[in-house]
Order: C-alpha cells, then sequence, then structure tokens
C-alpha cells in the first residue's frame, strides 16, 4: 500500500442503478469524506487523507483491477439493483467478468466496504452475497421512512467495534433509512443496530467469509447523510480499519 491509499468507489448506474438512490451524489460524497484531511493533515484516527476516485458501474469498470497489484487498495461498493434484461445493459454473459475480478479481489483478501443498497445489488452475481455476509431480502427486507436516526453499537467484541466506541461515543446519528430485517450470515460479527418493531436490526457488521476483509455499512441513502459528523466518523473508521489489514 502507497503512503496515501488509494480508493476507488464504484458508483451505481444502468443494470445497477435505481429510481430512489442518487448514487453518483452519495458516492462523490463518500469520496468528499475519504479525501478531505482535517488541518494536520490526517483523519480522526491518525491515518492520511485517502486519495478516492470515482468509477461508474461498467462491465469494463474493473478491468485493472488486480489482487497483486498496487493500482488500488480498497474498493467500495456503493451500487444497486437495476434491469436485468440484456437489451437494456446486457446479459449475465457481458457483466461475468466483471464479477469475476470482484470476487477473485475479495476471495484475495483484499479490503471492500459495501455501502447502503450495496445488501441489494449484483443478484447475478453467486459470490456476493458471501463476500458482504448478508443481503437485503426482496418482500421481507424493508426500512421505515427515513428521517432523523440512531445506530447503536452492538457491544461485539471486535477491534472495530472499539474504535467505533471511541469515535462515535457509541452512537451514529444521521438522517438515513433504517435498514431492517436484512439476512445476515451467522458468521458476520454485527457491530451497529437500530431498533424497529421492538426488535435489534443489524446495520454494520463485518463479514465472516473466510480470507475476506469486507464491511457492509448500511447508512447512506442520500448525500444528506454524510453531513453528519458521527457519520462521517464511521465511514472513516471502516475504511482505517480494513486497510489497516493490507
Amino acid at each position: 500500500m502507497t503512503s496515501v491509499p488509494r480508493v476507488l468507489v464504484l458508483a451505481g448506474r444502468g443494470r445497477y442503478e435505481d429510481p430512489w438512490h442518487d448514487m453518483a451524489a452519495t458516492s462523490h460524497k463518500v469520496a468528499e469524506v475519504l479525501s478531505a484531511p482535517t488541518i494536520d493533515g490526517t483523519d480522526d484516527l491518525g491515518s492520511p487523507a485517502y486519495q478516492v476516485s470515482v468509477r461508474g458501474a461498467f462491465p469494463d469498470a474493473l478491468d485493472d483491477l488486480d489482487p497483486a497489484g498496487d493500482g488500488v487498495d480498497l474498493v467500495v461498493v456503493n451500487t444497486s439493483s437495476g434491469r436485468p434484461d440484456p437489451g437494456f445493459d446486457g446479459d449475465d454473459s457481458r457483466w461475468s467478468g466483471f464479477h469475476e475480478r470482484l470476487r477473485a479481489w475479495a476471495d484475495a483478501g483484499r479490503p471492500v466496504l459495501g455501502l447502503h443498497q450495496a445488501a441489494n445489488t449484483f443478484a447475478d452475481s453467486a459470490h456476493w452475497e458471501r463476500i458482504l455476509g448478508g443481503r437485503w431480502v426482496d418482500g421481507t427486507s424493508m426500512h421505515p421512512d427515513i428521517g432523523e436516526a440512531d445506530f447503536t453499537l452492538a457491544g461485539a467484541d471486535h477491534d472495530l467495534a472499539g474504535v467505533l466506541r471511541d469515535v462515535t461515543s457509541g452512537t451514529v446519528t444521521a438522517f438515513d433509512e433504517r435498514y431492517s430485517y436484512l439476512r445476515v450470515a451467522e458468521s458476520s460479527t454485527v457491530l451497529l443496530t437500530q431498533q424497529h418493531d421492538g426488535i435489534d436490526h443489524p446495520v454494520v457488521w463485518v463479514s465472516g467469509a473466510p480470507g475476506v476483509r469486507c464491511v457492509y455499512d448500511a447508512l447512506g441513502h442520500g448525500a444528506r447523510s454524510y453531513d453528519s459528523p458521527s457519520r462521517q466518523a464511521l465511514l472513516r473508521a471502516e475504511v482505517t480499519w480494513l486497510l489497516a489489514g493490507t
């Protein structure tokens, strides 16, 4: 890894774009948060600002992604579900190379961060749910109306949980959706939850897939979510932890 880590944000479009999320806007907010240095040139965790690029999710978007190379240090997936009909944005075979490159990256232990609607993306990949450690399930998963919401530390015994406790004081507050009833793998370590219908629902977790270094963060419906200082701290903490293992 170089002295200034390089982060690639995949912004949803075409096959992986929906009518409810402005993924161009949120991808650029992610880039803004991660690339902005503080006064002393470091973020809250003492690591340098990140070099961030945003790239649309085209079939060739990951052609230069090399698990053994040094072009990228972290992939952030900010894509969703869209139209899979072949006449719109290609058939499954056109996208198979894209999914294989992402799988090879993740299975090589290279870091991946999935944001918000990433739980509902890449349904045509046989590996994405395993890598992410969970999934949005149509007809089961849902969210209450968007609004100011609290997301609370779950008390997991994990080094990232300790960092989050330090930088968020145990609670992240943001104007956001509260994803509920997601399917979460038993091997995933839940770090943050939100309460709905008297149930604590996982919203941030570390994937437990063998050999994979991946965090899922269900926050980030819109650009406004990233205006929250505690949400910004959450994002930076996740990225710093993911990169610490590379």
